[in-house]
């Protein structure tokens, strides 16, 4: 198998909302928020029209994305055995990709993502991240992962107690491991613990500009790019209207976004980036073929409703 994705298994709600509804319920717009409450999540949801209900998770994105371009995948992520743990296995499976998980009945339902697209386009999102989020060690399976040549793991997974140990365990079976920080929210949670695995243990890494910043306490980009070229590792970085950057050691490479999109939902940018990107290093592009590869799917994702192609 190409690549094993790792991550949070999680339905997505994708509703339309005014400004309004991101103030009133105390969201920052763009950021993902974890709500800990059943009520509380489904009082929210209660009040919306739902646009779309998709197979989602940051990282399972990645991976369909990855099998639409031609790629072997699998994925492991936890469901519980309900309406929606089946919905999820049928999405995964109807996109070619493998999934390494027999459900069972949980004490927590399978987790929910509400995806709030607000009419510029930006969307934040809550999530109830129900049984996805009690992943632990049995659920990876390391034979699975030695058989990959790459596995590749989200930040918001990563969590202390068992999606720690599940993560170790992965990342100690793995023949390459890539990873996506998730979300500035994310790295100020984990700072210490990310700025291990981007230093240490990761062979790439995905993160925007945001989460880059804060993870090594700057507001200077280029202090970004010195701390990049010290790692000797691959490090990958989109910086919205900025367009993207790859940095290995001392060769960067750097490309533009595509002008003129007719830009209707920015869910799943990163997720479909990574995706394209993913998809040439592991064909042996170059890094600047990957780039483009990257902004091609993630500019493709952008024209419509929903992280999926």
């Amino acid at each position: 198998m190409k690549i094993l994705g790792i991550g949070n298994a999680i339905v997505d709600v994708i509703c339309k909302v005014d400004e309004n509804f991101i103030n009133q319920n105390n969201l920052t717009k763009g950021t993902m928020k974890l709500i800990f409450d059943d009520k509380e999540f489904q009082s929210m949801l209660s009040n919306l029209k739902i646009e779309k209900t998709i197979s989602g998770g940051s990282v399972a994105n990645s991976i369909v994305g990855l099998s639409q371009l031609g790629s072997k995948v699998g994925f492991i992520g936890k469901v519980s055995d309900d309406e929606l743990g089946n919905k999820y296995e049928e999405g995964l499976k109807s996109e070619n990709v493998e999934y390494f998980y027999k459900k069972k009945k949980e004490e927590l339902q399978t987790g929910t993502c509400l995806i709030l697209v607000t009419p510029d386009s930006e969307r934040t999102m809550c999530t109830f991240l129900g049984t996805a989020g009690k992943i632990n060690e049995d659920d990876v399976n390391t034979d699975i992962i030695k058989q990959s040549e790459m596995i590749f793991l989200e930040g918001y997974l990563w969590d202390e107690g068992d999606p720690k140990k599940a993560f170790e365990k992965a990342i100690n079976s793995a023949n390459k491991v890539a990873m996506s920080l998730s979300d500035q929210f994310c790295v100020d949670r984990h700072k210490s613990h990310f700025l291990d695995l981007v230093k240490n243990k990761l062979d790439i890494t995905f993160a925007n500009e945001q989460e880059m910043m804060s993870l090594i306490d700057t507001d200077n980009f280029e202090q970004v790019i010195d701390f990049a070229k010290s790692l000797k590792k691959l490090l990958v970085i989109t910086r919205g209207q900025k367009g993207a950057v790859s940095i290995f050691g001392n060769e960067i490479r750097e490309n533009d976004i595509e002008k003129n999109l007719k830009i209707k939902d920015l869910t799943g940018a990163g997720d479909l980036f990574a995706a394209g990107f993913l998809h040439g290093y592991l064909n042996n592009l170059s890094l600047i073929e990957c780039l483009n590869k990257g902004r091609e799917m993630s500019s493709k994702v952008i024209q419509q409703i929903g992280a999926r192609l």
